[in-house]
């Protein structure tokens, strides 16, 4: 992987003065070169991870295990790339095994993301089943830790 992209997928904040001290290469190379991932489409958007515990938002995820019928010369891609136009679906994946599509859903309370599987999901012709499983707490989102290590300082035990 290209090593501009690496820094970036890591910490999209950076500026591209710092890119280019980072890698010993010129900021205008760095805008140019992003720019033209940008075009090109290599680069799909920017995303700030929340820690939502810490701002009181209390959003509803499921993950759902879709089992469809491929559909003549378009295989899973038509009926996937129609769920993943949803707006309550943040992610959608082709899986291989027991299900065809892993689907990522996000509601306001449980009510909202149970009637997106049961009026819009499972409605859709081609879909088989589903089998929703309801996120409790994330530890860690897109490879960073939701909660820091905090040293916990105990008082010495004396005998």
């Amino acid at each position: 992987m290209d090593p501009l992209l690496k820094l970036l997928r890591e910490n999209a904040s950076l500026k591209p003065t710092q890119v280019a001290q980072m890698l010993n290469i010129s900021e205008g190379e760095v805008i140019a070169t992003i720019k033209r991932y940008e075009q090109e489409q290599v680069i799909l958007g920017y995303r700030t991870i929340l820690n939502e515990e810490k701002l009181g938002l209390d959003l509803v995820r499921a993950v759902i295990e879709v089992k469809i019928t491929p559909e003549r010369e378009g295989g899973f891609n038509r009926l996937a790339e129609r769920i993943a136009k949803y707006s309550e679906v943040s992610s959608c994946y082709l899986m291989s095994g027991g299900y065809d599509l892993l689907v990522i859903v996000e509601g306001d309370n449980l009510r909202e993301v149970a009637s997106f599987v049961s009026e819009k999901l499972a409605t859709i012709q081609g879909v088989l089943s589903t089998a929703t499983h309801f996120m409790l707490k994330p530890y860690k989102e897109q490879g960073v830790l939701m909660a820091r290590e905090q040293n916990e300082e105990r008082l010495a035990v004396s005998p």
